[in-house]
């Protein structure tokens, strides 16, 4: 071995890697090699016909049936190919078996967006009647989903203080159909204990659920900290360049559904009485569950197109997730050493209420979000912290004033008056979303060039001069919806 490479294999094993890119075993060679080897490779091997090495695309909505017999087989699940791209597509699944991988987990169903992979695992994991029970550090749509959609179907929500492992175990009833975590709360950055969660909630014979969104399986895989399901948005992180919407459900395979009451998971399925799906896929039975009942039947399966470009994306990931990590640090040292700034919290901050958690399950880095908020006037001319931060938002001119988190590029939002505007002032709080915070998803451009924009965008914020912060022409302040 030459120093060269001896060095790298001491920084692969290091701060930088860490276990959780240790190789896994497998006849995968995606399951085989360290983290980042594994992402490059996600898109499979090479085109065994053509010996194209991209990954096909393949867009065609059917797939033509060579005799009716194994038509039927397909049609009651005892043969196991295509039928129709609602239900599956050869590139949506080189992508669903590329994040299984990346998580060491037995399977994934890609959706049409991260609401969607929520919408599609809550379809066959709770009913009329059942409860949910939420961390409060979770993002508004989460938040708005349980409280005002899942709601209309009869199920209920009761929404937990993130950190108090108590009120977890005081909240499940016999009618808790799962608790529900987010790895790192958006936008408080609160990390949960995992560990703690799931022994309560196994306790009780029910899953854990997580939206890994905000570290991707490059900084954690929330299977190996006893969560039974991940579910992450793709347009993120994983994708990484703000063009593509998706989600991904995957499966950990550690529950035991048949020990439970979730039939749409073990027994006699409603929708396919002679299949259980805890024996037609013993090792993933919820991904079934959610590809045959909840994407066949809902219609948010991600597209072709959509799983390809995603495909690309993965390529990079540990690389950006390096870079992201390394920028958001730089940011929030120097943001929590600026006059003008009231408050800074990133996971990576000494001063975090959960960076002990943090440093304990996300490995490799704290992620790119940082939460500020900037000083008001006690001047009556001069702007108070809500107003300060979407002046912030409108005075930016490298980063981008939009609903979007995880792009390579510097994005800005202030959630109080957009992504949690159609939460309550208490129910706000809850979430960690005062009224001065400012999101800020730090991108992989040159921190030297992204302090020169905040610095000015800071100083126009908290300016007295109520023009200095006018929106910017190129670049700058944006429309945004609901991420």
């Amino acid at each position: 071995m030459t120093e060269d490479a001896a060095d790298a294999d001491a920084d692969a094993t290091g701060t930088a890697g860490g276990d959780a890119r240790e190789p896994t075993p497998g006849g995968d060679p995606r399951r085989g090699t360290r983290f980042g080897t594994r992402a490059v490779h996600a898109d499979g091997a090479a085109d065994p016909t053509t010996g194209a090495r991209a990954p096909p695309l393949h867009q065609t909505t059917s797939y033509e049936f060579p005799d009716a017999d194994v038509a039927a087989d397909r049609y009651a699940l005892a043969d196991r190919g295509h039928i129709y791209s609602r239900i599956s597509n050869p590139t949506v699944e080189r992508l669903e078996d590329a994040i299984a991988a990346l998580h060491d987990a037995p399977a994934a169903v890609a959706t049409a967006s991260g609401m969607a992979a929520l919408d599609a695992l809550t379809l066959v994991l709770a009913e009329a009647g059942d409860t949910i029970v939420c961390s409060n550090d979770t993002y508004g749509g989460t938040t708005t989903y349980f409280a005002s959609t899942a709601s209309r179907r009869g199920i209920d929500v009761e929404f937990v203080d993130t950190l108090d492992v108590d009120a977890y175990r005081d909240a499940i009833d016999d009618d808790t159909a799962f608790v529900h975590v987010e790895t790192v709360g958006n936008p408080s950055l609160v990390t949960p204990d995992f560990d703690a969660i799931a022994d309560v909630a196994h306790e009780h014979g029910v899953p854990l659920i997580a939206d890994n969104t905000f570290a991707t399986p490059a900084l954690c895989k929330p299977g190996e900290h006893g969560v039974d399901v991940v579910w992450e948005s793709t347009t993120k992180w994983l994708h990484g360049s703000g063009t593509t919407v998706g989600g991904v459900v995957v499966d950990t395979g550690t529950f035991d559904w048949a020990a439970h009451d979730y039939p749409e998971v073990a027994g006699p399925n409603p929708a396919y009485p002679d299949t259980d799906f805890s024996e037609y896929a013993p090792d993933a039975p919820l991904a079934a569950a959610v590809r045959y009942r909840s994407v066949r039947s809902l219609g948010d399966q991600q597209s072709p197109f959509d799983a390809w470009q995603t495909l690309q994306g993965l390529q990079t990931l540990e690389l950006r997730m390096d870079k992201h990590c390394e920028n958001a640090r730089i940011v929030a040292e120097y943001l929590q050493g600026h006059d003008d700034v009231a408050w800074v919290t990133h996971p990576g901050l000494d001063s975090h209420p959960t960076h002990d958690n943090a440093s304990e399950y996300l490995d490799g880095g704290y992620g790119g979000m940082i939460a500020f908020g900037l000083s008001g006037s006690d001047d009556a001319d001069g702007p108070e912290g809500y107003a300060a931060g979407k002046r912030f938002c409108e005075a930016v001119d490298l980063a981008s004033f939009l609903a979007n988190i995880g792009d390579a590029k510097t994005l800005v939002i202030h959630p109080a008056s957009t992504t949690h505007a159609q939460l309550s002032p208490d129910e706000q709080a809850d979430a960690g979303v005062t009224p001065d915070l400012v999101r800020l998803s730090v991108g992989i451009e040159d921190p030297v060039d992204l302090l020169a924009d905040l610095d000015a965008a800071i100083a126009a914020a908290t300016s007295d001069d109520v023009t200095a912060a006018t929106p910017a022409t190129d670049g700058g302040a944006r429309g945004g919806d609901d991420a």
